[in-house]
């Protein structure tokens, strides 16, 4: 499937400044940080996509419940809507060396059009415009910009960069899976609804659905839309300063469809929810959203969600387990409340859940305050 190249007709906030639902206190990185034994973090998945396990989180004070991803249909009921990301991740990572003979590692971020792509590079010494750094696959990378931590590269290789990619790369799995990607990733380290080529990660909560499980909820009446968000290497990495006020967030392109759109308002009408299925979902329909109203829209985001901000879009979210301090911790803390979010947390470390991306699920129902315990 060809990759898509896109222009970016505009783009929304990297900030909540000025946001008409957003009355957030001065929060801290360090308010999200919790304590996980390492030997938690998933570094495969599971033989079967929907035997993951499903951590229930219902508004407080109501139990938590420990189920499975396949129980979906029984929880869910006919005429629910749930959000897909179709996004695919394309084989992204490459290596090679500078003419110095420095290593070098490359992340394709974005393709540009044409043989140019937007890219990190992991080097020792910043290279200059005119810089060429021989692939390991074959073929050079020119440097011909630099793009804040970015790099616009111009490829020289013997076929058009999305073909040779799918040849020459290597799908860019997180740094906390501490392997190489093997033959079984390119399969399951991708949705099995996804379409159009462009991510460099997985939109992983996505990863727990297979055929079955789709026909079971579809059997049960619950409706199935897509949403497309490219996620960028930006999600790889950390929150670098301690005043979230302070933190700038990466850019993500997204299309949000008409045909979507009128999903939900048909969900809607018929008194049917919302449910999303992962951050990139979220983020994807909040950046869609003006005063609560869903409009078709393609573009970048850089939309920061964290407690005080109102998430209005959906009733229900299928999410994994996040890394601490992260901007997608905060934004399921402002979804159900940071209190509840932790109390979950805690519950899914005391009975052995597996984290992060090939790790289990929860699903969170929203409450009122982010910052409160998500009592509604």
């Amino acid at each position: 499937m060809p990759l898509l190249r896109f222009p970016i007709p505009h783009s929304r906030p990297a900030t909540m400044a000025g946001h008409p639902y957003c009355d957030a206190p001065a929060l801290k990185k360090s308010d999200f940080r919790y304590e996980l034994p390492e030997e938690l973090i998933a570094q495969a998945p599971l033989a079967e996509r929907s035997a993951s396990r499903l951590l229930l989180v219902p508004p407080a004070p109501a139990p938590f419940a420990d189920r499975q991803v396949r129980d979906l249909p029984e929880l869910l009921q006919p005429g629910d809507l749930l959000v897909f990301n179709d996004t695919r991740v394309i084989p992204a990572r490459l290596f090679g060396h500078k003419r110095s003979g420095g290593r070098v590692e490359v992340l394709i971020e974005r393709l540009l059009g044409g043989q140019r792509a937007r890219a990190q590079l992991g080097v020792s010494k910043s290279p200059k415009a005119g810089a060429r750094i021989a692939l390991d696959a074959g073929g050079e990378a020119e440097v011909l910009d630099r793009d804040g931590e970015f790099y616009v590269l111009e490829f020289h290789v013997p076929d058009t960069l999305e073909a040779w990619l799918q040849q020459a790369g290597r799908l860019p799995l997180p740094p906390y899976i501490r392997r190489e990607p093997g033959l079984d990733d390119r399969e399951r380290y991708q949705t099995v609804f996804a379409r159009q080529a462009g991510a460099v990660a997985a939109p992983t909560a996505g990863l727990h659905f297979d055929a079955p499980l789709l026909e079971a909820l579809q059997a049960r009446g619950v409706g199935v839309g897509h949403v497309t968000l490219h996620v960028g290497a930006g999600t790889f990495q950390p929150v670098r300063v301690e005043a979230l006020a302070q933190h700038v967030m990466h850019r993500e392109w997204l299309n949000v469809g008409a045909s979507l759109v009128e999903q939900v308002r048909r969900t809607r009408a018929a008194g049917g929810r919302v449910i999303a299925v992962g951050t990139t979902v979220v983020r994807a329909l909040e950046s869609a959203s003006t005063d609560g109203e869903l409009h078709p829209f393609a573009g970048e985001t850089q939309i920061f969600i964290l407690p005080g901000y109102r998430i209005r879009s959906v009733d229900a979210m299928v999410t994994n387990f996040h890394l601490p301090e992260s901007t997608l911790l905060m934004m399921v803390s402002a979804f159900a409340g940071r209190e509840r979010i932790f109390d979950a947390y805690r519950h899914a470390i005391e009975q052995r859940y597996r984290f992060f991306s090939y790790g289990d699920a929860m699903l969170l129902w929203g409450g009122e305050s982010g910052m409160g315990n998500g009592a509604s």
